[in-house]
């Protein structure tokens, strides 16, 4: 059974860093591809960042050049930092990891709440 472990979020003000970390525990074999969502109240989850085993990343364009995505293929951990935090990027953030590069099952971490403060 796989687990996604996050840890590093919090209360932070504009302007600030904040380093999320996420562990798979269970898997046998490296997860294709790895990354970040978050979703606030009354909206739907929305993709973050995300990281293929070969290092290939994707953004949304509402975090490109602020955050960046990492991961230790060999731990099965993703990273997501990030900088120059807005009171937009206020939400629970989840880990995701999936079976495959596309479709595949996903799995979910429990979500980190991140709070930014104007």
């Amino acid at each position: 059974q796989v687990q996604l472990v996050e840890s590093g979020g919090g209360f932070v003000q504009a302007g600030g860093s904040l380093r999320l970390s996420c562990a798979a525990s269970g898997s046998t074999f490296t997860m294709p591809r790895m990354g970040w969502y978050r979703q606030v109240p009354g909206k739907q989850r929305e993709m973050v960042a995300l990281i293929t085993s070969r290092g290939v990343t994707n953004y949304a364009d509402s975090v490109k050049g602020r955050f960046s995505i990492s991961r230790d293929s060999a731990k099965n951990t993703v990273y997501l930092e990030s900088n120059n935090l807005k009171p937009e990027d206020t939400a629970v953030y989840y880990c995701y990891a999936s079976t495959a590069l596309v479709g595949g099952y996903a799995y979910w971490g429990q979500g980190t709440q991140v709070t930014i403060s104007s």
